[in-house]
């Protein structure tokens, strides 16, 4: 999550705590343990473990203080059992026979009852005792599932307290079909680590380990998580390891998880290369490795990396990649790491041998914004550095915009040229959970742009991009529901420093109207998917141009080269420019091209005809009639319509099962 809506009010913040499909060549290493049995996973270093016969070992990283007990039970029924020493400052008990859902705290020095750093499950919210939750005792079923090979992945970012009315991980399931029809092969989901109240983002999470309770806990996770994987989708979860939030954090009353030599726009930053940061990076590491083997997902999208501070020898992100690799091995499927970074930096994405931290891909923010701000106009904040129209050219063939070159908006130059990497390790989107929370109401894109030509045309330029494409939820039949910054916390200080601090960072962006209460029951309600596309209606002619689209990225030769392309302005006419983009090779003339051009002008535009024109038939328009557009017969081939996007192919090289 980028600085904006969760950052808004950070200082503030910060006063009030206190304290199965086709596997590439490029994989044969995976295939080749496919064939393989499972190697056995490292287990968890700290937390309730699992012993044999039904024990329990506790174990918990304390050196901020002397003793430890192990607080068994609430209320009057409590028991105190004195924890052992065990090295390095950590402190142990074994228990046999404990029961699932075993309340647990620890006293630390004889005073305050805290919460375990590594509670898998808090049933009772982030300030009560933890629970003893034993994953091994889900029985999965999904022993033939090999994972989505990274060029297939289209990314459903949800969140699950409003992607249903329900807001729970059972409710999803009963969606799956629809998204599978649809194209998705990944829901990215955002954060459950546990965090205060019912409502939130997920990223003011206060429990790493924990699953939201609200949302249905650990076992329901992993319910959810089998359901996908039986529709043949995998599961990303969002995870944050940068910060954590303000509220029910006690990880700071046990050691020096945190460090005041680094800021983040949200509080103290991770000790990643500090004194003790060796127990926070397993910290760290053991949580990934847990949501991986433990879970089954199938990779992670790493939040805001760019916030996370470490000058190791070795980067936290380079020993997180290799967590995955090790999973990947162990398990036979793939496994992918996703990171969310403004830097432009693609030494996120290169090999270890050229001094990268090998992640499978990255957000690539640049193709977002140059859109956003080509069809809306907007300057504020970061579009200040976007809205030419040379701008949608470069960012088709190169995934940064800004490699190098002075940024207006940082006041510095920023990034570095990443084109030694193809597309498909890169995500692109036209929506996310930032870019629409950010805004004062949160309003989407279809209410922005005020025109279903547009929406169309935006969609096309993502799914015929070179791009791995991410869809936030709704998106596909352009839903009007908000998608505000939520939030329930429970601190009245902390909750008047949320508010001013989104009044001050609006107002910084020249934004002076009144924004949405985050913590208002309605503003939550509010975000919750219509999920309805009537039949003839707008929604259902653009859900079906995504699904339609999307098959098109699955069955046409070059849509699935994510690396030879080009693109170009066809006029000069920077307010109404017309787009040129070949995929499957760098000029149309190449046999086994593709040929789109986009019309950003509200009035038709020609395209300007060549020798080779004759050659090619229209393979897909967003103005089709199915998808509630205006082209009809009488139009020429060489007349794009108002904001119309016109994709063409020589006869006999594409599928015919394709767009039309």
């Amino acid at each position: 999550m980028m600085e904006g809506a969760r950052g808004m009010g950070a200082k503030e913040i910060a006063v009030v705590r206190q304290s199965t499909p086709r596997v590439p060549a490029e994989h044969t290493a995976a295939v080749k343990t496919m064939l393989t049995p499972a190697l056995p996973t490292k287990q968890r270093s700290l937390g309730s473990l699992e012993r044999p016969a039904g024990a329990i070992r506790w174990k918990v990283w304390a050196p901020r203080a002397q003793r430890v007990e192990l607080v068994l039970g609430t209320g009057s029924d409590k028991q105190y059992l004195p924890m052992e020493p065990r090295g390095r400052n950590a402190f142990a008990h074994t228990l046999p026979d404990v029961p699932e859902g075993q309340r647990y705290a620890y006293r630390l020095d004889g005073e305050r009852e805290l919460p375990d750093p590594c509670s898998l499950s808090q049933p009772d919210g982030p300030h009560a005792a933890s629970a003893v939750v034993r994953p091994s005792r889900f029985r999965w079923t999904d022993q033939d599932w090999k994972g989505i090979s990274r060029r297939d992945l289209v990314l459903y970012e949800l969140h699950v307290g409003t992607f249903t009315p329900e807001g729970t991980f059972a409710a999803i399931a009963g969606r799956l079909p629809a998204l599978r029809e649809l194209g998705i092969t990944a829901i990215e989901i955002m954060p459950i680590g546990q965090f205060p109240g019912t409502r939130n983002w997920g990223y003011d999470g206060a429990f790493p380990y924990a699953v939201q309770n609200s949302y249905g806990g650990p076992l329901e996770f992993q319910q959810l998580v089998e359901a996908c994987h039986g529709q043949g989708i995998a599961v990303i979860l969002d995870v944050v390891y940068n910060h954590l939030g303000p509220e029910g954090n006690y990880l700071g009353s046990y050691g020096p998880y945190f460090t005041d030599r680094y800021k983040t726009p949200w509080g103290e930053a991770v000790n990643f290369d500090g004194p003790g940061s060796d127990h926070v990076r397993d910290y760290v590491l053991d949580n990934a490795r847990m949501w991986l083997a433990e879970f089954h997902v199938d990779g992670l999208r790493l939040d805001a990396v760019h916030t996370i501070f470490d000058f190791s020898a070795r980067h936290i992100l380079g020993e997180l990649q290799e967590v995955a690799e090790q999973e990947s091995e162990r398990a036979g499927r793939q496994i992918h790491l996703i990171a969310e970074s403004d830097l432009n930096d693609p030494r996120i994405l290169r090999s270890r041998q050229r001094g990268g931290f090998a992640l499978a891909a990255q957000w690539g923010d640049d193709f977002h914004h140059a859109v956003h701000a080509c069809l809306t106009g907007e300057r504020h904040g970061y579009y200040e550095d976007f809205g030419r129209a040379d701008q949608l050219a470069h960012t088709f063939e190169h995934p940064f915009v800004f490699t190098g070159q002075y940024s207006l908006y940082r006041d510095r130059r920023h990034g570095a040229p990443s084109d030694d990497l193809p597309g498909d390790r890169f995500v692109a989107c036209l929506q996310n959970h930032d870019q629409i929370g950010n805004r004062t109401t949160g309003d989407r894109m279809i209410s922005i742009l005020g025109s279903p030509g547009k929406q169309r045309l935006a969609t096309s330029l993502l799914l015929l991009s070179p791009y791995l494409p991410l869809i936030f939820m709704g998106e596909e039949y352009g839903e009007e529901q908000p998608f505000p910054f939520f939030c329930s916390f429970g601190d009245p200080q902390l909750v008047e420093a949320v508010r001013q601090g989104r009044k001050a960072e609006f107002a910084a962006h020249g934004f002076e109207e009144e924004f949405t209460d985050p913590f208002a029951d309605e503003t939550f309600e509010s975000a919750k998917l219509a999920w309805q596309w009537p039949t003839g209606s707008f929604a259902a002619g653009l859900r079906l141009l995504y699904a339609d689209l999307l098959r098109a990225r699955r069955e046409w030769p070059p849509l699935q080269n994510h690396v030879d392309r080009s693109a170009r302005l066809v006029n000069d006419l920077e307010q109404e420019p017309l787009l040129e983009l070949v995929r499957g090779g760098t000029i149309p003339e190449s046999p086994g091209t593709l040929l789109a051009y986009f019309n950003f002008a509200g009035e038709p535009q020609l395209i300007p005809a060549t020798a080779f024109f004759d050659e090619f038939q229209v393979a897909y328009s967003s103005e089709a009639p199915r998808y509630g557009g205006s082209r009809t017969d009488s139009h020429s081939t060489l007349e794009l319509l108002p904001y119309e996007c016109l994709a063409l192919c020589r006869a006999g090289e594409l599928s015919e099962s394709g767009p039309a």
